[in-house]
């Protein structure tokens, strides 16, 4: 095992208020940056690093930014310290035409004058130095590079960025790693990192085990500093050739294909995944007085949504009545079984590799809730309405729209799930209902804000869902 590398490094004073005007223009472009709709009125500083000295030739500077930004749209809400961000920022004296669209702008004045600086992932000499950093176990400033025990990395992969990206960044190694970084950063265990972790413990093969991840200490906060460090990002096993769920089930609508063993097989894997992290992690049981703080949290969200999407008014009282009967069910004596699950299971989080095999990733959980919450015990009944919701939105992406579709691969994945666990999920339909109105209560008020043409897909299931019989 290579021994760690320990480098001490200085940032010039003055490099954030040198970068603030070209950032504010730049992040909220962003697809990770979470705050749209809102101008970026600051920065405040998180923490720094000097990866590479800024030379003739190349520069390379890790930060930790929190973005400030109104309350509310418009000028003259208050300001407030908003989500923090993680950037690696490339300097160059000017960009090759290969880096253009990496381009974040000029620098005028402070440390970096004259020069101009990019998103650094998308220039082959940042991203060796990352992979380098893991294999060798670096901590450089604040940063912690770290591997699992025994796990070798090679020297020499070829880098190339993942362009198909949402709320984080991707790096793909050769055909052998792929390194997630994490773009909105909040202090503590990233269930990323976390699950994966313990799920390799217990050797279950549906999950790329982590090879290595990236952490940081933020230093010079004082008594302000977080008591626990920033996960940054996770390497992990390349699965070469994968195809992700989304995709192949649109592949298959599109020839007229049913979708059901894979839907079944789907099933099991996400079933034997939940059995794993039951293993690993504690579970709790969830009596009377915890359904209620859940159905309350449930009812809060639909009130808001209806406030918010119009649409949602004539079916509220029926969506109202999925969370009141599972109270009841509970008042009845009824208790549930909470365990550490996926938190955004849906099509898009699954891959199929070439020999048939499903895995599941990306473990962040829904990252617009707090990381507290996103780390709780809940029922796996949750991860599955996810996943039929999922079948939904591919079964309606097609014109004309495949209902009886989505019907078949709802069932087979609760089949197949039936089949390693033990129990399916359709069992427990008052618990199920309750779930998957729930998530597509927080579809229709996503789709109603950033893509209205979709907004007829979940006010399908909105309609099945509140009826006095769903299936």
């Amino acid at each position: 095992m290579s021994e760690a590398v320990t480098r001490t490094v200085t940032t010039p004073p003055g490099l954030l208020a040198s970068l603030d005007p070209l950032l504010r223009e730049w992040l909220p472009r962003q697809r990770w940056f979470a705050g749209k709709g809102r101008p970026v009125t600051g920065f405040a500083l998180v923490s720094a690093t000097e990866l590479l000295p800024p030379t003739a030739k190349l520069g390379l500077y890790h930060l930790l930014v929190r973005a400030h930004q109104p309350l509310l749209p418009g000028h003259g809400g208050p300001e407030q310290p908003g989500d923090c961000y993680q950037l690696l920022i490339g300097v160059r004296e000017a960009l090759p035409p290969r880096l253009a669209p990496a381009l974040i702008g000029h620098v005028t004045r402070g440390p970096l004058a004259g020069r101009t600086v990019y998103e650094a992932l998308h220039d082959t000499r940042p991203a060796e130095l990352l992979l380098e950093a893991l294999r060798t176990r670096a901590r450089i400033g604040g940063l912690r590079f770290d591997r699992a025990p025994h796990q070798e990395i090679r020297s020499g992969l070829v880098p190339r960025l993942v362009t198909a990206e949402q709320s984080n960044s991707s790096v793909v190694y050769g055909d052998t790693f792929i390194l997630k970084l994490l773009r909105r950063i909040v202090p503590g265990i990233n269930p990323d990192l976390e699950l994966p972790l313990a799920l390799a413990r217990e050797g279950c093969p549906r999950v790329p085990p982590p090879t290595a991840w990236l952490v940081a200490d933020p230093e010079g906060a004082g008594a302000s500093a977080p008591a626990e460090p920033y996960v940054l990002g996770v390497l992990q096993p390349f699965v070469q050739g994968a195809t992700d769920g989304w995709e192949l089930a649109l592949r298959e609508l599109a020839k007229g294909e049913d979708f059901v063993a894979e839907a079944r097989a789907l099933g099991r894997a996400t079933a034997e995944v939940h059995t794993a992290l039951a293993r690993a992690l504690p579970t709790v049981t969830l009596g009377h007085t915890q359904l209620r703080s859940l159905v309350d949290g449930m009812t809060q969200r639909l009130e808001a949504a209806v406030h918010a999407v119009p649409a949602l008014r004539p079916y509220a009282a029926g969506l109202r009545s999925a969370f009141s009967a599972l109270d009841e069910l509970a008042a009845e004596g009824s208790t549930w079984t909470a365990q550490r699950v996926h938190g955004d299971l849906h099509l898009g989080q699954c891959l199929r590799s070439p020999a048939g095999e499903w895995s599941l990733i990306d473990f962040e959980g829904e990252p617009a809730r707090p990381l507290a919450e996103r780390r709780m015990p809940q029922p796996a009944v949750r991860d599955v309405a996810g996943m039929l919701r999922s079948f939904d939105y591919a079964a309606r992406s097609v014109d004309p729209p495949q209902p009886g579709w989505a019907g078949h691969c709802r069932a087979a994945y609760c089949s197949g799930y039936a089949e390693a666990s033990g129990r399916d999920p359709r069992t427990d339909p008052v618990l199920l209902r309750a779930y998957e109105t729930d998530k597509a209560v927080y579809e229709v008020v996503y789709e109603a804000r950033h893509r209205p043409e979709w907004l007829p897909v979940p006010l399908a299931a909105v309609r099945r869902l509140a009826s006095p019989d769903p299936i």
